[in-house]
């Protein structure tokens, strides 16, 4: 033990009796010490051989040498609770704040009253001839409306009609995850472990203050601190833990009213149920409102591609009705021309003046050929 510590022994027992002034025992060693602390047997056994100290095995010696300082037990769990007082308190408090806060969030809340109002409205239409024209509904209900699907769209449920309703005519009602932030802390706390950690930190503040009163008849002895360090951590932890008692009352009582508020029997739920009913219901809103955005958003995407594909219909066929008016309006140009032509006799002109070129070239070519060729003579 005192190897793994890298203390002697003269140096282990001085940090005990100073209550570890020093900061030389890390809360982790001293759970490992209390784990070995000697039983009275394994004490008398010691002592009757402590004659033979030097021959003694190092754990044995170790143990004897312990077991010399007055209460070394009582000593040891003081100074481990002192160690860790303030890390439990640090760990306890969160709880209790989340509880009073949680309480006092879902009391105030004038967004989650508004939206409870929207929620009774829908249900007293929807059962409109059965239950309708009711005054109000168990809070358990809530996160059944996520339940209730659209007998068009599977994908649709009422959750997500209520949020659009909501969005457009009470937008207020969106400040909801706002007014009601430390919901989700307030639903992660089991009361019934709460109160166990409270308890233990009571129990263990009373033993400090027992031992505390014992080492107080006790002889003065030198180099023996714990009596005036004990006093004065005595003094602070007493303080802290009572506003920590304090803290707790008030968190149940608000969550006593809060619980009466909503219609719910005090002391039959416990607030990771009753605040675990609005944490469901704040996730199931919060995805059913980024569904309907993504739905919105894929509804505009849809109809602006729909909106691209009729423009680019609509281009493609005035293209294709100017390239048939184009070419319905050369072959009439053509057409047109001739008509003219032959009522102008314009064109029976052209063709006999090709006629009367074409005549006379070859009427010339004709001549030419006889005038060069050679008069051949016979003779007889």
């Amino acid at each position: 033990m005192d190897t793994r510590l890298k203390l002697s022994n003269d140096e282990i027992k001085r940090a005990i009796l100073t209550m570890d002034e020093q900061e030389d025992l890390p809360k982790d060693m001293l759970e490992q010490l209390l784990k070995f602390v000697p039983e009275k047997g394994d004490i008398d056994l010691l002592e009757e051989h402590k004659h033979e100290l030097d021959r003694m095995a190092k754990a044995d010696r170790f143990l004897f040498e312990m077991s010399r300082i007055n209460h070394y037990q009582q000593r040891l769990q003081s100074l481990y609770f002192k160690k860790k007082f303030a890390e439990r308190v640090a760990e306890v408090k969160p709880k209790v704040e989340a509880i009073r806060s949680g309480s006092e969030e879902v009391f105030r809340s004038s967004a989650l009253k508004q939206l409870l109002e929207v929620v009774l409205a829908f249900g007293n239409y929807m059962n409109k001839g059965q239950r309708g024209n009711a005054y109000g509904f168990k809070i358990s209900s809530l996160n059944k409306i996520a339940d209730t699907k659209s007998s068009i769209d599977k994908n649709i449920t009422l959750l997500h009609y209520l949020i659009t309703i909501v969005e457009n005519k009470y937008p207020k009602v969106l400040n909801l995850n706002e007014e009601l932030r430390d919901i989700p802390q307030a639903a992660k706390v089991n009361m019934t472990e709460l109160d166990k950690e409270i308890s233990t930190l009571r129990s263990g503040l009373k033993a400090v203050e027992m031992e505390l009163e014992y080492q107080k008849s006790q002889p003065s002895r030198p180099g023996d601190k714990f009596v005036s360090v004990v006093s004065q951590f005595i003094t602070v932890a007493s303080f802290s833990f009572s506003d920590v008692e304090d803290l707790l009352a008030e968190a149940k009582d608000l969550f006593t009213k809060a619980v009466k508020h909503f219609g719910e029997e005090a002391g039959k739920i416990q607030p990771d149920e009753f605040f675990g009913i609005f944490d469901q219901f704040l996730q199931a809103v919060s995805e059913a409102k980024q569904e309907n955005e993504n739905m919105r958003k894929k509804k505009e995407e849809e109809e602006r591609r729909a909106r691209m594909e009729a423009q680019l219909k609509e281009q493609r066929e005035r293209e294709r009705k100017m390239r048939k008016a184009k070419e319905n309006s050369e072959e009439g140009g053509e057409f047109d021309d001739l008509v003219s032509a032959l009522r102008s006799g314009e064109v029976f002109d052209k063709d006999l003046s090709k006629l009367k070129r074409n005549r006379k070239r070859i009427t010339n070519q004709m001549t030419d050929s006889s005038r060069e060729r050679p008069v051949t003579k016979l003779n007889f």
